[in-house]
């Protein structure tokens, strides 16, 4: 079995590192340079840096601020937010990122996955879909979480697959800072039925809520935010806690 990853996020407004519930009431949580260098000494698997505002406010993902996290990474470093073309992805990629994370700009235009893959390969380009439940259907949203596609998030998954996308960052906006456990149902789904990796975001609260997360949602990684942000879960405990539960990590 493939090692599971764990990964903690930095979702950024305003340069510093933010965390809600349900994508809403933003809280300041700290430094994000700061968060970076401490979560890779903890053993983080990877690290996300998503800059939250980048698309509503029609700008790009701030690059120095990349830049000054990057320096204190030796662990993969993703980066989402504002990205559209491949020239935005050639300056993140120069700032210090080694993976990119597109959402909306790649669902208005999906053929920007097909022109990412072919320029810099599918293993560089993270597919992120914020889904909500809504009667039964998991549905896309847009910008940061505040439009409703509409759309089924299960057809646009194996659509960005198609076009190239290497991995899934599939975010439960439902379950999103409620700390009441992942959404394994879609989970399970998209991790069974696409043939890339998928991450699973949304919900984490307890150390069980993970060892589901890899067992019964079949994640190939685990994506957290505010739980880590706070210390209440600190990874190397989490890490080892998952390899008596059987599931492989990297300590």
């Amino acid at each position: 079995m493939l090692t599971k990853r764990i990964i903690p996020c930095l979702d950024i407004r305003d340069g510093r590192t933010v965390k809600g519930v349900r994508f809403e009431n933003l809280k300041d949580v700290g430094d994000p340079v700061e968060l970076g260098a401490f979560y890779a000494g903890e053993g983080a698997d990877e690290l996300v840096f998503l800059d939250i505002t980048a698309t509503p406010e029609e700008r790009k993902t701030l690059t120095s601020l990349v830049t000054r996290i990057a320096m204190h990474l030796n662990i993969p470093f993703t980066v989402g937010g504002g990205i559209r073309s491949i020239e935005d992805v050639n300056a993140l990629l120069q700032a210090g990122a080694d993976k990119i994370s597109v959402n909306t700009a790649a669902f208005r235009n999906p053929v920007l996955l097909d022109r990412l893959a072919a320029e810099f390969g599918s293993q560089c380009v993270v597919l992120a879909i914020d889904a909500r439940l809504e009667q039964g259907d998991w549905v896309v949203y847009l910008n940061g979480g505040r439009q409703s596609t509409g759309a089924s998030a299960w057809d646009w998954a194996r659509e960005g697959v198609d076009r190239g996308a290497g991995e899934i960052l599939l975010t439960s906006m439902t379950h999103d800072g409620t700390r009441a456990g992942f959404a394994l149902d879609i989970t399970e789904k998209f991790s069974t039925g696409l043939p890339v990796p998928v991450i699973a975001s949304g919900g984490a609260g307890t150390l069980d809520h993970f060892r589901e997360v890899f067992h019964q949602g079949r994640a190939d990684a685990a994506l957290a935010a505010g739980l880590f942000h706070s210390r209440e879960m600190m990874i190397g405990d989490l890490k080892r806690y998952l390899l008596e539960q059987g599931i492989p990590v990297r300590l």
